[in-house]
C-alpha cells in the first residue's frame, strides 16, 4: 500500500509547525480527502490538536522507541481509509536523540517513508533571509526530498513578497504563507501545548485555520505528496487472527490523564484487552471486573485537589491493588499512586499511596530525554523473557531464563521525588549509570519512564496477559 505523504520539518521549535500542519489539514478536508495526521517523536499533545483537526486518531512515529520494521508497519496501518497522509515532525529537522547522528529527528523518518519534506519556515523577524534558511535545510542531507517551504508568521502582504523573493533566489519554491494573527496563537505552558483533552481549542481557531489555508498552494501540495513511500515489511505486532477478550483494564482518560499513543491502546485491545475509561477526577470507583489498571502521564498536579478529594475511587484503587489487581503508572499516573503531591505553592494533596514517596513541583526542574531501561523483579514487567524475536509471559512458577527485559524509553517531567522509605526500583537506566527509577511490586509498576508497546513484539500482549483474571 502506498499513500501521498508530506512530512512538515522546521528550521526549529516554535516555528509554528503544529499551526502549519492544522491549517493544511483542514485544507485538504475542505477538499473532501480523508487525512491521516502523525506526529514525529515522544509528543504527546501535538497529536491532540492534530486529531481535532483530521477527525482521525493521530499516530506517532517514534524513531528510537520504535524499530523501522515496526515505524512503517504502523504507519501503514493507520493509512488504510486515509487519502493522504501529513506528518509534523518534531523540534528541529535534524534533532532527534543525542548523539550518533539525526537518529529519531524528523528527517530520519522521512528518509525511512521516502516522503517528501516541506518546511515551516518563522517569517516573524526575518524576510528574504528565510531564503538562506530554507537552501540550509533543504541542502544539508542529500538523501532528503525537501520540495518547497511555507513560510509563517507574516505581517503583510509586503513582508511576504520579500521574502517569497528570498526563497526563489535560493531555489526554494514557496508553496504558501500564513499571516501572523492572534487567532492562530495555540496557548501553551511548561510541558507543551495545551490538550484538547483539557479545555477545547478556542473560539474561532478552525475558521482562522480555514482562512490560513486558503493561503497555502492545496494542488502543489498534492502533487509532490504523490511519491511512494517505502512499503512496510511483514508485520510482527499485530496478531495474525482476532484474539477474543481475555482482560479488562481500566484507563484513565479525564482532563488531568490523557497521554497515551494511540498505537499503544489498538495494540492492547489487538491482544485480548478490552480497555474500559475512568475519571481520577470524576468516578466514585474503577469500573467493575478489571483486573489491571492504566495510569498515562498528564498534569495532575494542576488537578491534585480534585484528585485527592476523590477518596472513594482512591480507596477502591490501593483495595483492587491489594487483591492483585495490576498497576502500571506513568509519570503522570506515577505521581498519582505516590503518597502525595507538593505543588508549586508548597501545598501538599494526599494521593493513592502505593508508591512510598512525595512527589513535588517546587522548585521544578525540567527532566528530559531518551532513555534505555531494564526492568527489575519482582514487577511483572520483569517476568517478560525472549523466545526468538518475541516476548511471552511465562506461566507464574516459571523462573524467567533470559536476561531481564531491556527497553528504549523516553522521559520527560518537572517534578522531583522526595523520598520515603527504601523502594524497589521498576528500572535501572542503563544510559545513567544504573540509575534506580521508579517502584515495583508483584502487581504495580509506577515510574517516570514513558514506554511504547510497539518496540518488541509480545509486549502488548504480555501486558493483557498479566491482567487476565485468576482462574
Amino acid at each position: 500500500m502506498s499513500i501521498p505523504t508530506l512530512v512538515v520539518g522546521a528550521a526549529q521549535s516554535g516555528a509554528g509547525k503544529t499551526t502549519a500542519t492544522m491549517a493544511l489539514i483542514i485544507g485538504l478536508r475542505r477538499r473532501g480527502l480523508t487525512v491521516q495526521p502523525f506526529k514525529v517523536g515522544p509528543d504527546y499533545l501535538d497529536p491532540q490538536l492534530l486529531t481535532w483537526a483530521s477527525g482521525r486518531p493521530c499516530r506517532n512515529l517514534e524513531g528510537w522507541m520504535l524499530p523501522p520494521a515496526h515505524l512503517l508497519e504502523l504507519f501503514h496501518r493507520a493509512c488504510r481509509g486515509a487519502d493522504v497522509a501529513v506528518v509534523e515532525g518534531v523540534m528541529g529537522l535534524f534533532d532527534g536523540k543525542s548523539g550518533g547522528g539525526d537518529a529519531a529527528s524528523t528527517a530520519a523518518v522521512a528518509r525511512l517513508l521516502d516522503a517528501p519534506v516541506i518546511l515551516v519556515l518563522d517569517a516573524a523577524r526575518a524576510s528574504r533571509t528565510v531564503g538562506a534558511v530554507g537552501l540550509g535545510l533543504s541542502r544539508a542531507d542529500p538523501r532528503l526530498n525537501v520540495v518547497g517551504a511555507l513560510l509563517n508568521r507574516v505581517a503583510t502582504a509586503r513582508h511576504r513578497d520579500a521574502c517569497v523573493e528570498g526563497l526563489e533566489a535560493a531555489g526554494v519554491p514557496c508553496l504558501g504563507h500564513l499571516f501572523r494573527g492572534d487567532a492562530l496563537v495555540l496557548p501553551d505552558r511548561y510541558l507543551g501545548l495545551i490538550s484538547p483533552a483539557e479545555t477545547e481549542p478556542r473560539r474561532g481557531l478552525e475558521q482562522a485555520l480555514e482562512k490560513a489555508a486558503a493561503a497555502l498552494d492545496l494542488d502543489e501540495l498534492l502533487r509532490v505528496a504523490r511519491v511512494p513511500c517505502r512499503p512496510a515489511a511483514h508485520p510482527e505486532l499485530f496478531p495474525a487472527e482476532p484474539v477474543p477478550v481475555r482482560a479488562r483494564i481500566a484507563i484513565a482518560h479525564d482532563r488531568a490523564f490523557h497521554f497515551y499513543y494511540q498505537d499503544c491502546l489498538d495494540l492492547l485491545e489487538a491482544w485480548g484487552a478490552e480497555l474500559v475509561p475512568f475519571s481520577p477526577l470524576d468516578s466514585p470507583a474503577l469500573p467493575a471486573g478489571v483486573g489491571g489498571v492504566y495510569l498515562g502521564g498528564g498534569y495532575p498536579e494542576l488537578f491534585a485537589a480534585e484528585l485527592a478529594a476523590n477518596r472513594s475511587l482512591i480507596a477502591d484503587l490501593r483495595t483492587a491493588n491489594r487483591r492483585g489487581v495490576l498497576v502500571y503508572a506513568e509519570c503522570g499516573g506515577a505521581m498519582y499512586v505516590a503518597r502525595a503531591i507538593e505543588d508549586a505553592e508548597g501545598r501538599r494533596h494526599r494521593m493513592a499511596g502505593l508508591w512510598p514517596v512525595t512527589v513535588s513541583l517546587r522548585q521544578r526542574r525540567l527532566t528530559v530525554g531518551y532513555r534505555r531501561v531494564r526492568a527489575c523483579a519482582p514487577s511483572f514487567l520483569a517476568r517478560w523473557r525472549r523466545r526468538g524475536t518475541h516476548l511471552e509471559m511465562p506461566a507464574a512458577e516459571s523462573p524467567p531464563s533470559d536476561a531481564p527485559l531491556e527497553l528504549p524509553a523516553h522521559e520527560f517531567h518537572y517534578s522531583r521525588l522526595h523520598r520515603g522509605a527504601a523502594v524497589q526500583p521498576a528500572w535501572l537506566v542503563l544510559d545513567e549509570g544504573g540509575r534506580r527509577e521508579g517502584y515495583a511490586t508483584q502487581h504495580l509498576a509506577a515510574s517516570y519512564i514513558h514506554l511504547h508497546l510497539g518496540s518488541r513484539p509480545g509486549l502488548a500482549a504480555s501486558f493483557a496477559d498479566a491482567c487476565k483474571p485468576a482462574s
